[in-house]
């Protein structure tokens, strides 16, 4: 059998408010995560890796930031007719943004006829995991699915932030339940529900038919909410399985690791997860590797403060060009060209492109956005009630500071 032909569909058109201040100049998909990465790069990665190489990625809020580091990074061989390319709304039906998420792949229904794929893929920009895609296009096939959604079992008490999939022990879906105030839970165990990951793969002729009006039926606006329990009534939506999906050179315990990154304490959490003893979720496997731009930096460097102060690295990573220069770091993460000045503490915390920390200063549970100077002495993450009347404090306590912010 021949292969099929497939278009990728990566969503990147969210407003993110959740992530909020993180996403005040900049989509959801364009925050940087892990210090070296943006939250995009980890499902262009996967379809790199899975040689699906014709992608289009729809934008919308906020977009400069994604689609310059789009054109600078993903670059594939024009010669063999592979891209990736952002399109921005296009405002076919009118001078109007993206209604939904349905209704972005009708608005942009050119894409698909001019490449006329057997199979278009649609998976969302803002979640952090490996995943083979031909694996979940061959079961699709194999079911002979009209559309398959990736699932994974989630805890039902925070169930309600998704699509919830009640499946057959064949795995065809009976029920989709868009975000339910009362989950259903899993067949077996009470405790999870069986969540949708937003990663979809259709054939191309039934995602062109139902995201289309035909002037009877009401227009579908969100896959989740409208797409999916159409094609469910229809008989035609079947669920993969994520945990089944191998990937090379993955670990055991990294098998079926996927986070939504779209609250703060889930970005901050997901983040953290990189710098455990030992990460249920490596950076490191060569064989499948996240790529992202590579800036012309010098490597990290670890030295003495000017007093002689002794520098302290423990459980953390450092991206290239970030010094520290006798202070302490500790279970955190250094974005490029970072800088931790003589006798600071930095402690739990992310600090993003271009922070500069100064002497004596202490930060503990922070997310420091780019170009950030924290002043000699100053602390942030150790008083609450002070931190919550000058910045944004997220639900489980964590401080964000927005980018450029002048610090006194």
């Amino acid at each position: 059998m021949a292969e099929p032909k497939v278009l990728v569909v990566v969503l990147a058109g969210g407003e993110g408010r959740r992530l909020a201040p993180l996403t005040t100049d900049r989509a959801k998909p364009a925050v940087p995560f892990g210090g070296s990465y943006r939250i995009i790069d980890f499902v262009l990665s996967n379809f790199a890796n899975g040689r699906y190489l014709k992608i289009v990625v729809l934008t919308q809020y906020k977009s400069h930031s994604l689609d310059r580091h789009i054109s600078q990074t993903w670059r594939f061989s024009t010669l063999l007719g592979n891209y990736v390319t952002p399109v921005p709304a296009q405002m076919r039906r009118g001078p109007q943004w993206f209604s939904g998420s349905a209704d972005a792949i009708y608005q942009n229904l050119n894409l698909i006829s001019d490449e006329r794929p057997d199979i278009v893929c649609v998976f969302g920009a803002d979640h952090i995991y490996h995943m083979d895609p031909r694996q979940m296009v061959e079961h699709h096939i194999a079911v002979g699915a009209g559309v398959t959604v990736a699932a994974i079992p989630v805890a039902r008490e925070e169930a309600s932030q998704f699509g919830i999939i009640q499946a057959s022990d064949a795995g065809k879906i009976i029920a989709f339940h868009e975000k339910p105030a009362d989950p259903p839970p899993m067949p077996g165990d009470a405790t999870r529900a069986l969540a949708s990951m937003g990663n979809y793969v259709f054939d191309t002729q039934t995602l062109i038919d139902i995201v289309s009006p035909t002037g009877t039926d009401d227009i579908a606006t969100d896959i989740g909410g409208d797409v999916i329990p159409m094609l469910t009534r229809a008989g035609v939506a079947h669920m993969y399985d994520f945990s089944t999906n191998v990937i090379p050179g993955q670990a055991e315990p990294e098998r079926g690791y996927w986070r939504d990154v779209g609250s703060l304490d889930a970005y901050y959490e997901a983040n953290m997860d990189l710098i455990a003893p030992v990460p249920p979720f490596s950076l490191y496997n060569r064989e499948w590797p996240v790529y992202s731009l590579q800036l012309p930096l010098p490597p990290a460097k670890i030295d003495h403060g000017p007093g002689g102060e002794r520098p302290a690295i423990d459980h953390s990573l450092l991206c290239a060009g970030s010094i520290v220069s006798g202070g302490t770091v500790e279970r955190s993460i250094l974005g490029p060209e970072t800088y931790v000045d003589a006798s600071a503490i930095v402690s739990e915390s992310i600090l993003l492109h271009g922070v500069r920390v100064g002497p004596g200063a202490r930060l503990y549970r922070c997310v420091i956005d780019k170009n950030v100077e924290v002043p000699a002495g100053r602390s942030i993450g150790h008083d609450a009630e002070a931190d919550r009347a000058e910045f944004v404090v997220s639900d489980r306590g964590v401080v964000v500071v927005e980018k450029d912010r002048k610090l006194s």
